[in-house]
């Protein structure tokens, strides 16, 4: 999986506006400041999450961001998708549409667990698990698990 850019800074501004309180709104500036966000790449972000339901925008002086719905209800998945469409596709093909056959026949699966592992931990972990650094158990084990890995590599 390859994220953009703008979904990586999405998510983080989405991180950052589950920190604050019930009805506190965030200025877009304030925002990019936190997580260190070119604000005019920031204003076209919101744009795209408000389009989608995921935040909402007050105007005025007193206005500013604030979540559409509760952290816990928004899962890391849903900001992806806004941003940048389908979690994985190949070739933008529905994969009952890929043209495998004999040897090759068998990576539609592979695609298919791709995706069904993505979705488990994307789907599963929402704005309020990152945002309280307490991630659902699978998440956690499969990070742990990478991290681990990391650390024998380096060791070789």
């Amino acid at each position: 999986m390859r994220m953009s850019a703008k979904a990586e800074y999405a998510v983080r501004a989405m991180v950052q506006l589950a920190t604050v309180g019930d009805g506190e709104l965030v200025k877009t500036d304030d925002l990019a400041k936190a997580q260190g966000i070119p604000a005019q790449f920031l204003v076209d972000i919101l744009t795209a999450l408000r389009t989608d339901r995921l935040v909402r925008s007050h105007r005025g002086r007193d206005g500013g961001y604030e979540l559409a719905r509760p952290a816990g209800d928004i899962s890391i998945a849903d900001v992806l998708r806004c941003i940048d469409g389908p979690l994985a596709s190949v070739r933008d093909i529905g994969l009952g549409d890929l043209p495998y056959s004999g040897p090759t026949a068998a990576l539609t699966d592979v695609w298919r667990a791709l995706r069904a592992s993505m979705r488990s931990v994307l789907e599963e972990t929402s704005l309020a698990d990152v945002a309280a650094g307490a991630l659902p158990g699978h998440v956690d084990t499969l990070a742990n698990a990478y991290r681990d890995q990391e650390h024998e590599r380096g060791h070789r």
